[in-house]
């Protein structure tokens, strides 16, 4: 499932977010350092290094956001997140189609199994040409661009690259998840659920009607999570 998630940092917080990345300074380093052997040849790009007190600051910040956001609880639910990277792409520079890596290791030393891979765009779309995200799934190719503070979530199953930035910087955060739910198409129908509990709730429509709707919901929470 590859959705778009807006509004998960405001005007505010992208501002301060910003601020504290154009004054990271030497923390910026070749982005190849967290690409894992196939990938490191076709990445170009710059990265916040990872264990930086800004990159955890800011990895933080991001956390808390999406903690709050019903719409990427639903459509993802979390077990774990990786704690996000920020990179930057200036002219010039690129990601060759890819596959993230099935499994990281955490900075406690616990694997994190990546179900789900997400972008959230820092840069609006008009301070740099190119650099759209282009995700291959079953249904094509999607090139995408996004909003400041807009999120796309897509299968970490998905070859993916980033096209060349030809114009400005394109500022990013990414990291990946792991679900609760290993199957993209079990969360599809869940979150498909979930939204239509949601509109019927809205209308109060039939109580009983909604209660046994919630009920299968859970059930198949119970039956398909891996916590």
């Amino acid at each position: 499932m590859l959705l778009n998630i807006p509004g998960v940092l405001n005007a505010e917080q992208i501002r301060i977010v910003r601020s504290r990345l154009e004054g990271a300074g030497d923390a910026w380093v070749d982005g190849r350092a967290t690409a894992g052997y196939s990938g490191a040849p076709l990445k170009h790009n710059r990265q916040l290094a990872e264990h930086s007190p800004i990159a955890r600051e800011l990895g933080d910040a991001v956390l808390g956001a999406l903690e709050r956001h019903p719409l990427f609880i639903s459509a993802v639910l979390p077990n774990q997140v990786y704690p996000p990277l920020f990179n930057r792409y200036e002219a010039g520079m690129t990601f060759g189609n890819h596959v993230d890596g099935a499994v990281r290791l955490l900075p406690n030393g616990v694997k994190l199994r990546t179900d789900v891979s997400a972008t959230l765009f820092l840069s609006a779309p008009e301070e740099y040409d190119g650099g759209e995200l282009v995700i291959e799934d079953t249904y094509g190719t999607h090139a995408v661009k996004l909003q400041a503070g807009d999120l796309v979530v897509y299968p970490a199953t998905s070859v993916h690259r980033v096209t060349p930035v030809t114009r400005g910087v394109r500022i990013a955060s990414f990291f990946w998840v792991q679900s609760l739910v290993r199957s993209d198409a079990q969360r599809a129908l869940l979150f498909d659920m979930d939204n239509a509990i949601q509109r019927l709730n809205a209308t109060e429509a039939d109580e009983i009607a909604r209660r046994d709707l919630v009920g299968c919901y859970h059930n198949l929470l119970r039956l398909w999570s891996e916590p």
